[in-house]
């Protein structure tokens, strides 16, 4: 299991003064964390049920700020597709408060997600194996520069990633007006779907330049401290062209840890993760 730097999110100034803030105080998960004695049957956990709900009260600041980092909350969920690394958080937070001031159940089927409105059910794509599975996000992380999503322990043994610590996955927002349906990953033009059990190519994204010429001066720069391929993806967004620096592929998520550590050491502060 890997362990992110996530809110299991009690809210710590409650503890001081009660109405010190509207941002949600953040409790670090430590290496103390880990799954519980009772097992659960994966075929036996049923998705959670999108329903319509009113935002939370708490945990839905415009912004808020970890480790120096300034999040910003989405006023809505609609549209909502990202692919990235998942994570998972299991014992040491079991009946502490959420940022939604919900207790933590680590045998529900929740998760936690920097910027999602609280609550927003998602429907998690397993890219590796195949399983999907529906959360509900009352919960604020992870606060790990490369994951996306962090399930809880029930949510996490039912898509498969509970051995491994961590997958590639694909996160969709569910519309609880709609009848819901399975999203199964979208894929670029002419892309197949990957075999179940292969490992889509992954990259680390470490800028996006109107200007070809200061994307390859950033690519050279990389290639020669990394030791690693840098391409330069070329992409349109309403007519703009970009020209993104990626570095990659890599082979698997210690990699792409090991590299993010080597990047922020070069002072790269704003990277994510692509799957393709």
């Amino acid at each position: 299991m890997r362990f992110s730097l996530h809110p299991a999110a009690a809210l710590l100034c409650l503890m001081l003064v009660a109405s010190c803030s509207t941002t949600p105080p953040i409790l670090i998960p430590d290496s103390r964390d880990s799954a519980p004695a009772r097992q659960l049957d994966p075929d036996s956990i049923a998705d959670a049920v999108p329903r319509i709900e009113p935002q939370s009260r708490y945990g839905n600041p415009d912004s808020y700020e970890v480790f120096g980092k300034r999040y910003h909350v989405m006023q809505e969920s609609s549209g909502y597709r990202e692919r990235g690394i998942a994570s998972w958080y299991g014992t040491k937070f079991h009946g502490r408060y959420t940022s939604s001031r919900e207790p933590y159940d680590m045998y529900a089927m929740t998760a936690a997600h920097t910027s999602l409105p609280l609550p927003t059910y998602v429907r998690v794509n397993n890219l590796q194996n195949g399983r999907s599975i529906v959360v509900r996000v009352n919960d604020r992380g992870p606060f790990h520069n490369n994951r996306i999503i962090d399930l809880s322990y029930a949510a996490a043994t039912k898509l498969g990633i509970l051995g491994t610590g961590t997958g590639l996955v694909e996160v969709v927002a569910i519309d609880p007006r709609h009848k819901p349906v399975v999203n199964r990953p979208v894929l670029a033009k002419n892309q197949s779907s990957p075999p179940v059990g292969a490992t889509p190519d992954m990259f680390i994204q470490v800028g996006a330049f109107s200007s070809r010429d200061n994307a390859n001066r950033l690519r050279k720069q990389l290639q020669h401290k990394l030791e690693r391929p840098v391409r330069i993806h070329e992409s349109q967004n309403q007519g703009q062209e970009f020209f993104r620096v990626q570095v990659g592929p890599l082979a698997d998520i210690e990699q792409s840890d090991a590299v993010t550590r080597k990047l922020a050491q070069l002072g790269m502060d704003e990277m994510h993760i692509v799957i393709e």
